[in-house]
């Protein structure tokens, strides 16, 4: 099953040979499939769940994904998914849907730097590859394909601007490369584990805890995080802390004030690899590899899980 969801690969241009002055999220799944060659023995269908641009990614757009991919994975007729999505929020995406899907078949999120109407476009390549991880044999968990390179959803991040190959896996190294049509597998395919909420119970979007992202940086002050308490409403903060999960003494004051005020914080780093260490004299806990972002949608969910645990 082929779910749509917008982004540059369904992306056109008033000029074909322009790849940056492009609408994204102009083009439905099913017409990108009729450019595709689809890999021999491989039957699909195609719903489209959202048409957008990445950047416009919200809570509501990622409950209905959730949903329906759960439903398609308890589906034995359904031997996988793949998802067309925007590069921006791809990250984000990906690791949502992994720590809420009980992926026991590959989640293959797949995407393109080029718009549909570029004369050289990459969606087309990225999709078939895409597809062809999700028949895969033994494949699992929530993935992430482009350029021919096979991507965790926990480690995969967006690390250049406009190159075809856009992603990195950082330290850890990809799952492996897609070459002609064939996998070529370097590592295990992604530990399958019990979700942390279920697909299906998720409130409704405007339920979901408010979870906000600083950043740590030299000369930095309290303004931000005093008008986040101040104005209320705000459940969560996260810190893109340098190096080490270190942060600026000045906001370090001002985040044990929205501790005390009853306000979840978590230090995550600003650095694209590594992970934040321990010095057993932490003031807020760390997210250890998870890069801000993701670290926001790990303490979102915590806290979402909190709030509906049984007494």
């Amino acid at each position: 099953m082929v779910l749509g969801t917008g982004g540059t690969i369904a992306g056109r241009a008033a000029i074909a040979g322009d790849n940056l002055g492009y609408v994204a999220g102009q083009v439905e799944v099913g017409e990108l499939l009729a450019d595709v060659p689809i890999p021999e023995g491989i039957t699909w269908a195609a719903e489209q769940v959202c048409n957008l641009d990445s950047k416009d990614m919200s809570h509501a757009h990622w409950r209905a994904l959730a949903s329906r991919c759960q439903q398609l994975l308890d589906d034995p007729g359904v031997r996988g998914i793949v998802i067309t999505h925007g590069t921006d929020t791809l990250e984000e995406t990906a690791f949502f849907l992994g720590e809420l899907l009980m992926a026991h078949k590959p989640v293959v999120l797949t995407c393109a730097m080029r718009p549909a109407s570029s004369p050289v476009p990459d969606g087309p390549q990225n999709l078939r590859d895409a597809l062809t991880v999700a028949v895969a044999d033994g494949a699992r968990g929530v993935l992430a394909v482009c350029a021919g390179t096979i991507h965790r959803a926990r480690q995969v991040r967006k690390v250049h601007t406009y190159r075809l190959d856009a992603f990195s896996s950082g330290e850890s190294g990809p799952v492996g490369f897609v070459e002609e049509g064939r996998i070529r597998r370097i590592c295990a395919w992604p530990e399958v584990l019990a979700p942390r909420l279920s697909a299906q119970r998720l409130p409704a979007a405007d339920l979901w805890p408010s979870v906000q992202i600083i950043t740590s940086h030299a000369g930095a002050d309290t303004a931000l995080v005093d008008a986040l308490v101040q104005a209320g409403g705000v459940d969560g903060i996260v810190v893109a802390a340098t190096g080490n999960g270190t942060v600026h003494e000045s906001l370090q004051e001002a985040l044990a004030k929205a501790q005390a005020a009853g306000i979840a914080v978590v230090r995550a780093t600003r650095c694209a690899d590594g992970a934040v260490l321990s010095s057993g004299e932490d003031r807020c806990p760390h997210a250890f590899d998870l890069s801000p972002v993701k670290a926001r949608i790990s303490l979102m969910l915590h806290l979402m899980d909190s709030r509906h645990r049984p007494a």
